[in-house]
C-alpha cells in the first residue's frame, strides 16, 4: 500500500479508522512457516486477542492458521468465521470452571493453567484431552507489563508446582494430551527462548501420550526501519533442530505450535486519523487529531511508540510535533515527535496498528468505534461500520422517573 492509497481510503471512508493489508499478514505467515520448514508437524494458531475482525480470521484461516483464543466469545468468534472446532485452542486465565466445559463440549481443545481448575475439570471429565500450561519462571521480553513467565506471573503452572501436578493427573486419570508455555512479548534473546524450551521438552517427559507442544509466541516486531526485531530465521534453525532431536528421543513425532498474534498483524495495521487543529503553547507545538486513548491506548497504557506520518504532505519540512487526541484526559501519542509539518486537516498514519489497538478500543467520553478496511487484492473493503448514536445506546435501558411534588 502507497501513502495515496491510504489517503484515498481515508477520504472514501471518512477517519479515524483502520485499515489493514491482507498481503503483508500472508508474507508474516509465510516467514513464520518457512523458517520452521525442517519440522514434519508445524501448527500456526494465530491469537484471536490482537485483532479480532471476523473477515481477519477468515483470512488467517485461510492462510492456513488455527486459532487461539482466551474466551468463550473469541471461541464463538472463530466458529462463526468457518474455523473447525478442533482447529481451535483455548487459553484461558482465571475463568470460572463452567465457561472451560461450555468451551468443551463445542469441541475446543482446552488449555489450564491451574492446579485446582485442573483437578475439578480432569475429576469431572477425565475422557476429555487437556493441554497444560506451565510457567517456566522466565523473563523474557523488555516489558515487565507484557511478560507473563516470570515468577510472579499469574499466568502458567509453576514447574516447582509439577509434582502435585502429576498427583492430579494420576489421580484422576485425565488424559494430557499438550504442553504450552508462553513467557511474553517483545522476545529478541534467542538463547532466552531456547532456555524456556527446554524447559517446556523436561516437563514434557512427564507425560507419555502428548500430541503437541505449544511454544506460544511473542517475536517482536520493528516499529520504525531501523527497530530490532527477533530474529524467526535463526530461533527457526535452532529450536527446529532441538525439537526434531527430542521427538527422537520420545519416540513419537509431535506438533510444533506457535500463537502469534502481533508478529502476523502489527505491521499490517495503519490507523488513520485527521488533525482538527495545530496548537501552539509556549513551550510545545501539539498536532490534535480526532481519535484519543479510545481508540489507540497502547502509547498510553504501555508506553508503545508507534511512528507517525503524515501522508498529507511526506515530504514536508519536518519540525517537533506532540501529536494529541480529543480525550478529556491527557491523551499523548507522541511527545516532541519529528514529523513533516502538519497543517489543519492533513492526514496522520500511525503504523503498527493491526495488534491490540482495534481490540482495546473502548467508547470512552461517548465516542464512537472507527471502521476497519482491509486492503486485499489492490482493493479497499469495509470489514466493519463506523459506529452510530444508536451503536452507543442500543443496549442501554431509560427508566421512566415520575416527578415528586417538592416539599
Amino acid at each position: 500500500m502507497q501513502n495515496q492509497d491510504l489517503v484515498r481510503i481515508s477520504q472514501e471512508y471518512g477517519s479515524p479508522l483502520y485499515v489493514y493489508d491482507a498481503q503483508i499478514m500472508g508474507q508474516q505467515y509465510t516467514r513464520l512457516t518457512r523458517a520452521f520448514n525442517a519440522v514434519p508437524h508445524l501448527r500456526i494458531n494465530y491469537a484471536v486477542k490482537a485483532l479480532s475482525n471476523l473477515s481477519v480470521l477468515k483470512w488467517m484461516h485461510q492462510l492456513g492458521a488455527g486459532l487461539d483464543t482466551v474466551s468463550i466469545q473469541e471461541v464463538q468468534l472463530g466458529l462463526a468465521a468457518g474455523v473447525a472446532p478442533n482447529e481451535i485452542i483455548y487459553t484461558p486465565n482465571g475463568v470460572s470452571l463452567s465457561e472451560i466445559e461450555e468451551v468443551a463440549q463445542l469441541g475446543v481443545q482446552i488449555n489450564i493453567d491451574n492446579l485446582d481448575i485442573l483437578e475439578q475439570f480432569g475429576t469431572a471429565h477425565p475422557n476429555v484431552p487437556v493441554c497444560i500450561r506451565i510457567n517456566p519462571h522466565i523473563m523474557a521480553g523488555g516489558n515487565a507489563n507484557i511478560s507473563v513467565g516470570h515468577i510472579d506471573s499469574k499466568f502458567g503452572i509453576s514447574i516447582h508446582q509439577m509434582p502435585h501436578l502429576l498427583r492430579i493427573v494420576e489421580n484422576t486419570d485425565m488424559r494430557i494430551n499438550g504442553v504450552h508455555m508462553h513467557t511474553g512479548s517483545d522476545i529478541l534473546d534467542i538463547d532466552v527462548f531456547l532456555h524456556a524450551a527446554e524447559i517446556l521438552f523436561d516437563t514434557a517427559r512427564q507425560f507419555t501420550n502428548l500430541e503437541f507442544l505449544d511454544f506460544g509466541s511473542g517475536f517482536k516486531v520493528p516499529y520504525k526501519p531501523s527497530d530490532n526485531e527477533t530474529n524467526i530465521e535463526e530461533l527457526g534453525e535452532k529450536l527446529s533442530a532441538r525439537f526434531n532431536d527430542f521427538c527422537k528421543d520420545y519416540g513419537k513425532e509431535l506438533v510444533l505450535a506457535f500463537e502469534p498474534g502481533k508478529f502476523l498483524v502489527s505491521q499490517a495495521g495503519y490507523f488513520l486519523t485527521s488533525v482538527n487543529s495545530v496548537k501552539q503553547t509556549t513551550s510545545t507545538v501539539f498536532a490534535q487529531v480526532n481519535s484519543g486513548f479510545n481508540h489507540l491506548i497502547r502509547p498510553m497504557l504501555y508506553g508503545a511508540k508507534h511512528r507517525i506520518e503524515n501522508i498529507s504532505n511526506p515530504g514536508g519540512r519536518e519540525r517537533f510535533y506532540s501529536v494529541v487526541g480529543y480525550i478529556c484526559e491527557t491523551d499523548t501519542f507522541a511527545n516532541n515527535r519529528k514529523i513533516a509539518e502538519i497543517s489543519d486537516g492533513d492526514v496522520l498514519c500511525f503504523h503498527n496498528a493491526g495488534a491490540y489497538c482495534f481490540t482495546m478500543a473502548s467508547n470512552y467520553n461517548s465516542r464512537f468505534r472507527p471502521a476497519e478496511v482491509l486492503w486485499h487484492d489492490g482493493e479497499a473493503k469495509l470489514i466493519r461500520k463506523a459506529e452510530s448514536f444508536n451503536d452507543l445506546i442500543q443496549n442501554q435501558v431509560v427508566l421512566d422517573f415520575k416527578e415528586k411534588a417538592l416539599a
